[in-house]
């Protein structure tokens, strides 16, 4: 949308945002979605890169192909120690470093 579109509905009491302004998450409650998102993505493309179908997986996972799939699409009801098992199960690696202050949380191999 141009500026002076979204400016003209702007005037006319329309409000911009994304789902997390929606439905008002705060910036911790993005930031652990955004790092699930990233997680499932990570796990699929790893997967894939592998040559490993979801089958596959779930048998290294001792899970089904459902739950991978679930795991994949960071599904509600996937807890992040299951996103951390599939995604280290795929060869992916986990680094955290600590500075006072500000974490950074790097997912390794899944370009």
């Amino acid at each position: 949308m141009d500026a002076k579109k979204r400016k003209a509905l702007e005037a006319a009491g329309w409000k911009f945002g994304d789902a997390a302004d929606f439905l008002g998450m705060s910036d911790e409650e993005k930031q652990l979605l955004d790092a699930r998102v990233e997680m499932a993505i990570a796990v699929r493309r790893l997967r894939e890169a592998m040559n490993l179908s979801q089958t596959d997986l779930a048998l290294r996972l001792k899970t089904s192909q459902p739950r991978v799939a679930k795991i994949e699409r960071a599904a509600p009801d996937v807890s992040f120690d299951q996103l951390f098992r599939a995604y280290t199960a795929v060869g992916g690696r986990v680094v955290v470093e600590s500075k006072p202050r500000r974490m950074k949380f790097e997912l390794q191999g899944a370009s």
